[in-house]
C-alpha cells in the first residue's frame, strides 16, 4: 500500500470552515463514528444522496467524525471558475459523466484507494427521486472500487437536507438559504458499521451485484433510525423533487417492512 496521500491544507480549512456555516442553515446531528483505524485511509464512505446541499453538510459531518475525504464529484464542478480550482486543489475526484472520460473515474478513485484515500461517494449516482425517499438501487462503481483496492466500505445515511435546499437548486437558492436560516431545520447523518463484504460468488460481475446490494442495504438500515418516525413518505415534502419509480428497491430489501 502506498501511503502517499496527504490530506492538502486547503482542504483542512473547507473541512474546519464547513463546521461554523453549517449551524447557520440548519440544526447537524452526527452519530456514530468512523473506526479510528480506518480513519486515516484506504477507506470507501457510500452515502444515500437527499439534496443538492448533501455534500456541504457532509463535510462538517466528516469534519466532527475526524475524516477527510474525497468527493467523487460531476465533472462540471471541476470547470467552474472558483469552485474548479477549489475542487482540484482538495483533491476531490473528477467524474464526467456522459463523455469518454467517464471509464476513467473509477481507476482514478481505485488508485486514490490504494494511495491511503478515504474516497465518498453516493453510490446512487444522483440525488434519489424514489418517492418515499428510501436509498435507490445503486451504481456497481462502489463495490467494483472495493473490489479493485481492498478498501471497506463504511454505509453513511442522511436525512432532512431536502428541508434545506430542494431538488431545483440553485433556482431560487437565496430564498431557500434564507428560509433555511429562519426555520434551522434537523439534519441528521450517521456513520454506519463496515459492510460485510465476504464470501461473495460468482463471476466478477455477478459479486460487484452482490456487493452493490449489500451496500444499499447497509446504507438503508443505517437510514432506518434516523427516520423512524417516517417510515412511509416523510413530514416534509419537497415539491420541487420529480419521481422516478425505475430504480426502486423492493420494499421486501428494507427491514422495517
Amino acid at each position: 500500500m502506498d501511503a502517499s496521500w496527504r490530506v492538502p491544507v486547503l482542504w483542512r480549512v473547507l473541512l474546519r470552515f464547513s463546521r461554523v456555516l453549517v449551524p447557520l442553515i440548519c440544526r447537524l446531528r452526527v452519530s456514530g463514528q468512523v473506526p479510528a483505524q480506518l480513519r486515516q485511509g484506504p477507506l470507501i464512505l457510500a452515502a444515500n444522496h437527499v439534496s443538492p446541499v448533501d455534500p456541504v453538510l457532509m463535510t462538517a459531518a466528516c469534519s466532527i467524525a475526524r475524516v477527510a475525504p474525497r468527493f467523487m464529484a460531476t465533472g462540471g464542478l471541476f470547470d467552474a471558475p472558483v469552485a474548479g480550482w477549489a475542487m482540484r486543489a482538495a483533491g476531490h475526484l473528477r467524474v464526467d459523466r456522459h463523455t469518454a472520460r467517464v471509464a476513467e473515474a473509477l481507476p482514478n478513485a481505485a488508485a486514490a484507494l490504494r494511495a491511503g484515500s478515504v474516497v465518498l461517494v453516493y453510490p446512487e449516482g444522483r440525488i434519489g427521486l424514489d418517492p418515499w425517499m428510501w436509498p435507490e438501487r445503486g451504481k456497481t462503481g462502489v463495490a467494483r472500487m472495493a473490489a479493485m483496492s481492498g478498501a471497506p466500505v463504511v454505509p453513511v445515511a442522511q436525512w432532512g437536507s431536502h428541508a434545506v435546499l430542494p431538488y431545483t437548486a440553485p433556482v431560487g437558492i437565496v430564498r431557500s438559504v434564507l428560509r433555511a436560516m429562519w426555520r434551522r431545520p434537523v439534519v441528521h447523518i450517521r456513520f454506519g458499521e463496515p459492510v460485510d463484504l465476504s464470501g461473495l460468488s460468482g463471476s466478477a460481475g455477478a459479486q460487484a451485484m452482490r456487493a452493490t446490494d449489500r451496500i444499499g442495504q447497509a446504507i438503508a438500515d443505517t437510514l432506518e433510525p434516523l427516520r423512524a418516525d417516517e417510515p412511509e413518505l416523510p413530514r416534509f415534502v419537497d415539491r420541487t423533487r420529480p419521481v422516478d419509480m425505475s430504480r426502486v428497491r423492493r420494499r421486501r430489501d428494507f427491514r422495517r417492512v
